[in-house]
């Protein structure tokens, strides 16, 4: 049984600096997920704090400071309609806002960490419109006028592919983020008419670069979307806490090529209730029955989480 905790922001606790200050320097950024490597020895590193505003703030979007420990977040949506996500100029991403910034700092964790898979946080589409827009907007343009949000979504693939062909003439993986494209925001029916085609034409591009699995982590309910999620082509999915785990695991029976991540409730890790983060365990574990390639996860572990907790629950669970 494999372990796997999602580190992020928790990483910039470990050098004790804030993620603010973590995720607007490459040395900080490297010393932040060298630490957390060292210290939990996870797959993969996932190079990023605040993983969903990269190409939002490459579009113009603007990261504000945040109080105290708390994680960057974009101050103003860019567009004010769905016209404005059509008539966005794509991104240089050798040269947009910390897009190289982020690049060089996974370049420097795989030079000191060869043997492990280091991979750039890079947002699915409909997360991406999402943050330049507004979740609100765009979720009443989804109803009331589908057919453009498709078409701006197709607009933003084309960016988002030379984003991956970057990435990867870097020697560095790809992990898709796109948790805005789930219930309960969207419903199955508008998933499939409006988030997945884009993702699918997307995920054929990248496999034209490369033949390692692309991860695809969509967190919400998604029981409901996992035959869907099979059609963008991914290889890794996680079954998030909050849908129905059961459900999730009995569906993906029929995908066992494919590897998922189990996710425990993570705001145990907070409490930092070993009896109960033991039992949560536990019922994750049970879950995983006779499947080869599973794991068992954090979601996002929190900042404040007690590093001692982690290495508990860990070794907990690789002795299972």
């Amino acid at each position: 049984m494999d372990f796997s905790p999602a580190v992020y922001e928790h990483a910039a606790r470990l050098i004790q600096r804030s993620p603010w200050e973590v995720s607007r320097d490459d040395n900080l950024l490297f010393q932040a997920h060298a630490a957390a490597y060292r210290l939990y020895e996870h797959s993969p590193i996932v190079v990023g704090i605040d993983i969903y505003n990269l190409e939002a703030e490459a579009y113009g979007a603007i990261i504000e400071p945040p109080a105290g420990d708390d994680i960057p977040a974009i101050g103003k949506p860019v567009c004010q309609s769905i016209d404005d996500l059509m008539g966005l100029a794509h991104f240089d991403p050798e040269k947009a806002a910390r897009i190289p910034m982020i690049i060089k700092a996974g370049r420097k964790l795989k030079q000191e960490f060869p043997q492990t898979d280091v991979r750039v946080p890079v947002s699915g589409l409909f997360s991406i419109a999402s943050n330049l827009l507004g979740i609100e907007p765009l979720l009443m343009a989804s109803v009331m006028e589908p057919e453009r949000v498709l078409r701006a979504l197709m607009h933003l693939s084309a960016g988002q592919v030379n984003f991956y062909r970057c990435i990867l003439e870097n020697g560095l993986g790809i992990s898709l983020f796109e948790s805005a494209a789930a219930p309960p925001l969207i419903s199955p029916a508008t998933f499939r008419k409006i988030a997945l085609p884009p993702l699918v034409a997307m995920m054929n591009q990248i496999r034209k670069m490369t033949v390692d699995p692309i991860s695809c982590i969509i967190g919400g309910d998604t029981a409901p979307l996992v035959e869907l999620m099979m059609e963008i082509g991914t290889g890794y999915v996680i079954c998030p806490f909050e849908t129905d785990q059961g459900l999730f695991m009995r569906k993906i029976e029929r995908y066992p090529e494919v590897i998922v991540r189990i996710n425990i409730d993570p705001n145990l890790l907070i409490r930092g209730d070993m009896g109960m983060l033991y039992a949560e365990a536990d019922r994750v574990i049970a879950l995983s029955k006779n499947r080869a390639n599973v794991c068992i996860g954090t979601g996002v572990v929190p900042f404040e989480t007690d590093p001692e907790v982690i290495l508990k629950l860990k070794q907990y669970v690789l002795a299972k």
